[in-house]
């Protein structure tokens, strides 16, 4: 057996043999010979099956399960020889050339390994910024805003026509074509004028109305409404029993011991603190994410040079290009289809971002590992779990879909990324 393996970067390298037929038919013989100990012939008994008779029956399994073996020894002699473990490899071995004729077999294998990265002083990366400084004004502001939410609502007294920032505390009965329909009818519904939780154009039309008023409110549900209303015109009867504003509450220690129960030092200057506190961290969150992140991610990427493992570009160029083929009509994909010129023109322009977004998966998962930054399963779950919550979803069945659908490796890593990022900039500012 001729073998030669080639390191064609850091990342790559490709064994190449030649595998003398001869070779090939002793693996056959002796995986014959111990397959005949084992296997069940009707006739024999079993371990006494002759091995010409296992070879007849057998004879094409045997011969390619001979070949694999050949390309294992292929593989393990071509690994020592460039010094790479089993456990540096990354993906599966590609068999790019297997190519037979009556005295030998031709193969060729690319074999990808992990990027060795030298990160250096990272800090020389992470870019220049100020702590974002929050004003007393601002404080105040959130203050007040956190006692008007929590401030009960009372009914007010004069019969003032409606507005925004109203509650409406309303029967109202929906129909179309003048026939009810299921969940269009409620009693004593108290709904914000200005908080968009009803059918667009609802709202609106209740501004300018009074207390013990009847009005008619025509909307049209939206197109993407789910069920069988979407699109469709409809008429609510709506009568305000009552008009509700916040109560105006003062601003003291008594408030503070509402919002904060259970705190022993409860106070207006503990939770003028708290929600300084609270604002500084909103302030630096939107900092980091909309602008500091993305830009250190960047420059870590232009600044560390590494060879990548080649097939792993490839799968996100595949990805990138699935993904572009979903927005395409049937006419242009089979345009695609039709002309490999095209279809590969099309996959390079992918091929930059793919680079970038590698390389900036490999660097973010080696300063975790130099850092000690991990996101177990659990804590994805909980983010998960949250974010339905949230949303109003139900938190399993929000799981269990971006589990089935294999999202969650990607929720992991997105995370993670989150973590050394925030880790660098916060080094940066400590």
């Amino acid at each position: 057996m001729e073998i030669k393996s080639n390191k064609i970067d850091s990342a790559n390298a490709e064994i190449s043999a030649t595998i003398s037929m001869d070779e090939i038919n002793a693996n056959l013989e002796k995986i014959a010979k111990q397959f005949s100990k084992t296997a069940n012939v009707q006739g024999f008994r079993k371990g006494k099956v002759p091995v010409a008779i296992v070879k007849k029956q057998y004879g094409q399994k045997l011969v390619e399960d001979a070949e694999a073996e050949a390309l294992r020894e292929v593989m393990a002699a071509g690994l020592k020889e460039l010094d790479i473990s089993n456990e540096s490899l990354m993906g599966e071995p590609n068999i790019t050339k297997f190519e037979k004729s009556d005295d030998k077999i031709e193969v060729a294998i690319k074999v990808a390994t992990r990027p060795s990265i030298k990160l250096d002083d990272l800090t020389k990366s992470v870019p220049d910024f100020k702590k974002p400084v929050i004003s007393d004004k601002d404080v105040n502001e959130r203050v007040k805003q956190l006692a008007e939410q929590n401030a009960p609502l009372v009914d007010i007294k004069r019969n003032r026509k409606m507005k925004d920032g109203d509650t409406a505390v309303i029967d109202f009965e929906g129909s179309i074509d003048g026939v009810l329909f299921d969940g269009g009818a409620g009693k004593d519904h108290a709904l914000l004028l200005g908080s968009n939780s009803f059918i667009p154009g609802f709202e609106e039309q209740l501004i300018g109305v009074k207390r013990d008023e009847e009005v008619v409110i025509k909307v049209t549900f939206p197109e993407n409404y789910g069920g069988d209303l979407a699109g469709k015109d409809a008429e609510f009867k709506v009568k305000v029993n009552q008009v509700q504003v916040k109560e105006e509450v003062e601003i003291n220690d008594e408030l503070a011991k509402k919002m904060m129960p259970g705190e022993e030092n409860a106070s207006l200057e503990e939770l003028t603190k708290q929600v300084k506190t609270q604002l500084e961290n909103e302030a630096l969150g939107k900092l980091y994410n909309e602008d500091l992140k993305p830009k250190l991610l960047d420059t870590l990427v232009n600044a560390l040079t590494f060879d990548l493992p080649e097939f792993v570009v490839e799968q996100e160029i595949d990805m990138a290009l699935n993904k572009k083929a979903g927005t395409m009509t049937e006419e242009e994909v089979q345009e695609l289809r039709d002309s490999k010129e095209k279809l590969d023109t099309l996959r390079e322009t992918f091929r930059e971002d793919a680079v970038k977004s590698v390389r900036a998966t490999f660097i973010i998962d080696s300063i975790a590992i130099e850092k000690g930054v991990k996101i177990e399963e659990q804590e994805v779950m909980q983010t998960i779990y949250y974010e339905a919550m949230q949303m109003g979803q139900d938190p399993q069945k929000a799981y269990e879909q971006y589990k089935d659908a294999g999202y969650l490796p990607a929720i992991q890593m997105s995370m993670v990324e989150d973590r050394v990022l925030s880790g660098l900039l916060n080094d940066k500012i400590a």
